[in-house]
């Protein structure tokens, strides 16, 4: 006689299964389009923290930068907006001038060894204050790399949060900004700072 019963399913066996099917279903990266003053921003974080922050119209829009994160770092890509809560509203703040410093995670997996070191030195640029090519890349390591420097901070990935915007010329002149001059100069004058 056939038994027509259903099998026993184990609970823990159950629970396990669901917390691989939780683990697969989650996204790589998770990313939301940012309204700010300096116009929209694409900023997607993963389980580390804020990997990328990318102005919309100078990058070439939603599509390029997902594009670019789907290369680097992972396929796995995944609109959702409430992941980015933190991000939007450290920015919203920055932007209101109650914030001067954020404390978002950041992931640094998309930079070179020297890369990160320089941005992590950007990054600690205090609010209202410039610092020159040659000052990040000393802080970094190499006196003598402030075109590598350059070059590093050219590749930020997460500008305002990590403020390329207050790396100058050693002459005190400003010299470009992935978003624009015109972006460096309205987050400089939105910290104060005279050029």
């Amino acid at each position: 006689m056939t038994d027509l019963r259903p099998p026993q399913i184990d609970p823990a066996d159950a629970a396990a299964a669901a917390a691989r099917f939780a683990g697969r279903a989650e996204p790589d990266v998770a990313y939301a389009v940012v309204d700010s003053p300096v116009g929209a921003l694409v900023a997607a974080v993963t389980p580390q923290g804020l990997v990328r922050l990318a102005y919309e119209d100078f990058e070439g829009g939603v599509d390029e930068v997902l594009d670019s994160l789907a290369v680097k770092l992972s396929p796995r890509i995944l609109e959702a907006p409430a992941r980015l809560d933190a991000v939007r509203r450290e920015l919203d703040e920055y932007f209101a001038g109650r914030r001067e410093t954020f404390d978002v995670p950041i992931d640094w997996t998309l930079y070179s060894d020297f890369g990160r070191r320089v941005l992590q030195a950007t990054a600690a640029i205090p609010f209202g204050h410039t610092a020159t090519y040659g000052q990040m890349a000393a802080q970094a390591g190499n006196a003598k790399a402030s075109r590598a420097a350059g070059r590093a901070l050219g590749a930020n990935a997460i500008p305002i949060v990590v403020p390329c915007h207050r790396v100058i010329g050693t002459s005190g002149k400003l010299t470009g900004y992935t978003g624009g001059m015109h972006r460096k100069e309205a987050l400089l004058r939105l910290e104060g700072i005279a050029f």
